[in-house]
């Protein structure tokens, strides 16, 4: 039961707190409690689905489900218990970061497909709905899950989106390599906030991809840079803003996506492996040569592979 899940936590604290040793299994578990209405207990398992590694139903649940990040319990009383190492993401964030603007990318490890970075502002008062929401990190959450929850994050906080373009893509990769586009485009969605009207907060994040020393390096030609940015690794997992944006880069991503595949009436791989070099000459095949660089980003090694 909840009650039991509870004590037990609270046993291992006072075993450990007495010097008593803990089991290795006790030593590296935590337990987070939810409370949600059944409607959100199954929109969670929804948009977890491409994460699930087993399922059951013990009594008075109406799921029980293990993923390599953790196990979660929804009981019918509405209590969802989350048990596992890494169950940051479910933490409230700290007031004293609060509000917070957070930034991340998608599409730039995708041989296809457009790349996209937001940038997304998020205030205190949003932080309650977007838990409910279950806002965490876009890899983590299934694509169905993320066409449905991003309009309402979209609605709920302000942000900016970029979108690249393959064509455009691979025009300012002759002269820009990936990091220094990346430099270029979350430096522009935090500058595009700004003009939409939005005072940036005071804590600004970026999920590193670059050390800050050459973020500001590649960004010295820049008429306007943002500056005073915190960077850190797995920012995604740790920052609702950056999570947010995260999600809202992914579903812009995912509409490109279907556009591009309507325009060409075919079916594209996503990522970069064996898969999408035979999807790629397929393409090639079908319409050519010269067509490829209007849906990939022609330096990856699979352009010389094809």
């Amino acid at each position: 039961t909840i009650q039991s899940i509870i004590l037990y936590s609270l046993f291992n604290k006072c075993r450990k707190e007495k010097g008593f040793p803990l089991n290795s299994q006790d030593q590296y578990m935590n337990t987070v409690t939810k409370k949600m209405t059944k409607q959100e207990i199954f929109e969670l398992k929804e948009r977890i689905q491409a994460q699930i590694i087993n399922e059951s139903q013990p009594s008075y649940t109406y799921y029980q489900v293990k993923t390599n990040e953790c196990t979660i319990t929804a009981y019918t009383s509405g209590k969802v218990v989350f048990q596992g190492k890494n169950i940051d993401w479910l933490a409230p964030q700290e007031p004293s970061i609060m509000p917070q603007a957070g930034s991340d990318e998608v599409g730039t490890g995708d041989y296809f497909g457009p790349v996209v970075v937001c940038a997304c502002i998020v205030n205190k008062e949003h932080m309650e709905y977007l838990q409910t929401l279950g806002v965490h990190d876009s890899k983590q959450i299934t694509d169905n899950a993320i066409l449905k929850m991003a309009p309402k994050i979209m609605e709920l906080c302000p942000h900016s989106v970029l979108v690249v373009s393959n064509k455009k893509y691979n025009e300012v990769h002759l002269s820009h390599n990936m990091v220094d586009i990346k430099c270029l485009l979350h430096n522009q969605a935090y500058i595009n906030l700004e003009s939409k009207g939005y005072t940036l907060p005071d804590f600004i994040i970026i999920d590193q991809f670059v050390q800050e020393k050459t973020y500001y390096k590649y960004l010295a030609k820049m008429p306007k840079v943002i500056r005073s940015i915190h960077f850190e690794t797995k920012a995604e997992n740790k920052y609702i803003s950056v999570a947010c944006a995260s999600i809202i880069a992914r579903y812009t991503f995912l509409k490109s996506w279907k556009k591009m595949e309507e325009a060409y009436n075919f079916h594209f791989e996503k990522g970069a492996g064996s898969k999408v070099d035979q999807c790629a000459r397929a393409f090639v095949e079908k319409f050519g040569k010269d067509a490829l660089s209007d849906v990939a980003k022609l330096h990856f090694a699979n352009t010389k592979r094809i």
